[in-house]
Order: C-alpha cells, then structure tokens, then sequence
C-alpha cells in the first residue's frame, strides 16, 4: 500500500466506516495490515510530532533531544499500545464468545480500529489539541462498532459491550504506555 492509497483508507475509515469495514474485510490480507497501515501511521504520527516540537520552541540546542524524546515516547506508546489492545482484544474475544479469534484477524480490527487515534496524534503533534484530542478520541467507539458489525461478526447482542470494552482498550492502551514511558524518562533522566 502506497501513501496514497494510505490516505484514501484512512479518509475511508473515518467517513464511511461501513464501507471501508466492508471492503476490509473482502481484502481479507490481516498480515499486511502492520506493514501497510499501522506502521506507516506510527512513522507519521512520530515525524508531525517531531517537526511539531520545532515549531514555536525557543529551547536553542536541546530542542533536538526534546523533539527525539517526544518522537521516541510516540513510537513507543502507538507502537505498543497497538500490540496490547490487540491481545487483550483477543482475550476478550476469548471470554466473551468462549473462542479464541485468530490473532491475524484480531489485528486487522485493531489496526485499522485505531485509526482516529493515529490521525489524532498526526494533528496534535503539529498543533496543541489537547482537550479537543481527548473528546474527538470517542469517535473510536463507532469506528470499533461497525468493525465488530462488519469483520468481526459479533452477534447484535453482544455488540454494544464489545465495542465499548474494545473501544476502551484502544483508547486507553496507547496512552497508558505513554504515562509509563514518560514516567519512566523523568526517572531515569
């Protein structure tokens, strides 16, 4: 997937999130999902960061360590949160519906469910959103709804609890790591 068609699927996703799930799930290629979708987000979401941190700072010469750290607690908290909401996604897949879904399709929600998170931070990291990044984030939960609709199948009773617990975990995964990353870089600075 090229930039272009990156784009296209990210307008997609949040426009129409029926269709795009509908034609996500007629791709049916889970394994590209990480190198076509979230990982170019991820570089996105740290490089606006990074720039982002240049724009109006009078910081002089550690402007440059501030920015690699900003840009290096990003990658970690999407990079990681990514991975946890996809397994704690999967278990509770697993308690939910007593099956284990497979991870490749787990993943292929999770990605592409995180959508507005990634595109959140790509704006955010160039211009200071703060409040308006918290309340936008709950457009998740309807991305993650007709997700679960769509390629997950789950059944019209079980959907709202599982979109709202999935939503949760999307939402807060990332930004869980985030606290423990930039709590953890005070401590050892």
């Amino acid at each position: 997937m090229n930039y272009k068609e990156l784009f296209n699927r990210v307008v997609l996703l949040i426009s129409s999130p029926a269709k795009a799930w509908l034609e996500i799930k007629g791709e049916e290629k889970g394994k590209k999902v990480l190198s076509d979708f979230v990982y170019p987000m991820i570089g996105l979401c740290g490089l606006s960061v990074f720039i982002g941190t240049f724009i109006g700072n009078t910081a002089g010469v550690s402007a440059f360590q501030i920015a690699m750290t900003r840009c290096c607690a990003t990658f970690v908290s999407l990079f990681g949160g990514f991975f946890l909401a996809a397994y704690l996604t999967n278990l509770l897949g697993g308690k939910m519906f007593g099956r284990e879904d497979e991870l490749e399709r787990v993943q292929l929600f999770v990605g592409y469910a995180m959508v507005v998170i990634f595109v959140l931070n790509i704006i955010s990291g160039l211009f200071s959103i703060s409040i308006l990044h918290w309340i936008l984030q709950f457009y998740t939960v309807f991305v993650v709804y007709e997700g679960a609709r769509s390629l997950m199948e789950v059944k019209a009773k079980d959907i709202t609890r599982y979109s709202l617990l999935v939503s949760v975990i999307v939402i807060v995964c990332p930004s869980l790591i985030d606290i423990i990353f930039n709590k953890l870089s005070l401590i050892l600075s």
